[in-house]
């Protein structure tokens, strides 16, 4: 018999509309903001949307886990323990947390996932994680595929979960500290000011200009659609969707591409199986192209690879869509293979490097007719970043998830009754006291399609079995409130038979893989302090946020600007023409110094001196 792994498709929500919007396009789990303390300050949400989502959740056997990944300061433990216990009460099934603080609390039996922001890349931090009491451990992005298989076959039991799709951070995740410099804004305290989106001049030590005016810490972003098999291979049970401010379309069409990715992975690969019940119909053909992206990469998953960054814009470009022929009056015409709709949004990067976009007023074979002429060049390549068409669709209903049920139909001495079964073998049987009374017509074709019409409910009938001993008559609205009794008892049924995983935090003492946390601890609260402390860690610096370190490196990135320049000495082997230290320089005039970390393959960012 096949071993089989369950795999899990994580969806981002916002809201409570994006959340249940995720589930009926396919997600196996959703990850949404608490009301505080989430690591995007921007996406909070009430304990009512959430018990809400909870409650649609769980007729699917699927997971919600909600974010509690901010660092912590002292005066917030307590109201953090209230909000934590109260989650646990509405039936959320996990916590994703950063602050190990949270470690030291009063906890209900709620399982606790480590958080993508404790930098999380090496066999020995996650093999600690999990002997700490961690359920599930969310990996760095910057990991490749030999990385992740390291890690899972050093530590085979824990539940790997890793991005694969959405914007990407330049840092390391729970380390950057720019904004906080820069902003007072801590990415650690859940607000980002977006400073890798900003664009910069980068200068030699002579004062040279190498580049000016560029995105040169924006980056692509990911989409490992055609890498998913490798990644359950290398031992990936959770496939996360990045996402949290993202609106709605975005949540139903990238879920729904994922969805389907995976089903046909699973479909000729038995040992691996989806996480939770039903199966999704789609009304659209997804399509990640259609829904918001800087362009696409694989990032570091097959190692360095030039095409991760975006140095044009950090804005969405959209799926390509051709070239200008050439400019008349008051339209364009185009060379390509896919056409336009009316009110479609359209962009380009100009001759300045510059992204510019206009509005399709109207479309004529390959004619495009825009609200303004835009100042474009033939030979320019359009993007289109906003499809009319595709957003009419998804702005109805655009899915539908159903759960397969087995019916039957039985009579017996006092009347009959109505057996229902689930693809997850729940079984309800409910009876109807009834005397029999023979039909005048076979009565079984419109027994089935009484019985069938499930509507709107979550289920959809794959089997109907009549088990008549004659052919007796039950009058259509008799049968019909028979099956709505059925459907309202197997509903009951699911969400009593659920099982929410439980896990009790205990102490333990076993050793932290470092002896020495520096500020990119981001320890910012004695309970925190204390767990190191007891994991024999002997010196506990202060994080960042609370007490600012002097030439602290700001940003520890794997994108190195040096390698995207063709000047790496490892991998190029070719020799700059420029005076080393480089400087990135923003618009406003602040200075930060590059500094290349060879041997651990880093770009570090440090605010020049």
């Amino acid at each position: 018999m096949i071993k089989q792994r369950k795999i899990e498709l994580l969806a981002p929500a916002k809201n409570l509309e994006c959340g249940i919007e995720a589930i009926n396009h396919g997600a196996d789990a959703v990850y949404i903001g608490a009301p505080k303390f989430g690591a995007r300050a921007a996406a909070v949400n009430s304990l009512e949307d959430i018990e809400a989502l909870v409650q649609h959740a769980h007729l699917y056997h699927a997971r919600i886990y909600v974010t509690v990944n901010t660092i912590l300061k002292e005066e917030e433990l307590k109201e953090t323990e209230e909000m934590i216990h109260a989650l646990y009460r509405i039936g959320v099934d996990a916590l994703i947390v950063q602050d190990m603080g949270i470690t030291k609390l009063n906890l209900p039996p709620i399982p606790l996932h480590a958080s993508t922001q404790m930098d999380n890349r090496t066999p020995e931090k996650v093999k600690f994680l999990w002997e700490a009491g961690f359920r599930q451990v969310v990996l760095a992005r910057e990991l490749s595929l030999r990385e992740i298989k390291k890690i899972h076959e050093n530590c085979p039991e824990v539940p790997l979960e890793v991005f694969v799709h959405g914007a990407l951070c330049v840092s390391y995740s729970g380390q950057c500290y720019v904004s906080q410099a820069c902003f007072g804004r801590s990415a650690n305290r859940g607000e980002c000011a977006q400073f890798c989106r900003l664009p910069f001049s980068l200068v030699d030590a002579d004062g040279k200009v190498i580049v000016k005016d560029k995105h040169l810490l924006s980056l692509k972003d990911m989409n490992q659609s055609d890498e998913l098999e490798q990644l359950l291979d290398a031992g990936a049970s959770s496939f996360k969707i990045e996402g949290r401010l993202k609106d709605v379309s975005y949540v139903k069409n990238v879920t729904a591409a994922y969805r389907q990715k995976l089903d046909a992975i699973f479909a000729r690969r038995p040992e691996y199986v989806r996480a939770s019940s039903g199966t999704c119909n789609f009304e659209f053909k997804p399509q990640l192209d259609k829904s918001f992206s800087r362009g696409f990469t694989h990032y570091f998953l097959h190692g360095r690879d030039k095409e991760i960054f975006s140095f044009d814009t950090p804005k969405s470009l959209g799926e390509e869509m051709g070239t200008v022929k050439e400019i008349r009056g008051n339209y364009l015409t185009v060379a390509g293979l896919k056409s336009f709709n009316n009110g479609d949004g359209v962009c380009y990067i100009d001759e300045q490097g510059r992204l510019q976009g206009f509005r399709i007023n109207r479309v004529d074979s390959n004619k495009l007719y825009p609200q303004e002429m835009p100042r474009i060049k033939p030979r320019t390549t359009l993007y289109r970043n906003f499809d009319q068409e595709f957003e009419r669709v998804l702005s109805r209903k655009s899915a539908e998830r159903k759960i397969a049920v087995r019916m039957l139909l039985a009579d017996h001495h006092s009347g009959f009754s109505l057996t229902l079964t689930d693809e997850d073998d729940n079984s309800v049987t409910i009876t109807l006291p009834r005397e029999k009374e023979p039909a005048r017509t076979p009565q079984t074709d419109n027994l089935k399609t009484q019985l069938s019409k499930l509507g709107n409910t979550p289920f959809e009938a794959k089997e109907i079995e009549i088990s008549f001993t004659d052919n007796w008559f039950l009058p259509a609205s008799v049968l019909a409130d028979f099956r709505r009794q059925a459907i309202d008892r197997l509903i009951t049924a699911r969400r009593i038979n659920y099982r929410q995983e439980l896990s009790v935090w205990k102490s333990t003492n076993h050793a932290f893989p470092q002896t020495t946390l520096t500020y990119l601890g981001n320890v910012m609260n004695t309970r925190a302090a204390s767990f190191y402390q007891e994991h024999g860690v002997q010196q506990v610096a202060a994080a960042y946020e609370k007490e600012a370190v002097e030439d602290a490196v700001l940003m520890f990135c794997k994108h190195c600007l040096r390698y995207s320049m063709g000047w790496c000495p490892i991998h190029q082997r070719v020799r700059s023409p420029y005076k080393e230290p480089y400087y990135l320089v923003s618009n406003d005039g602040k200075r930060f110094r590059l500094e290349f970390d060879c041997k651990n393959c880093q770009m570090k960012v440090k605010a020049a001196q």
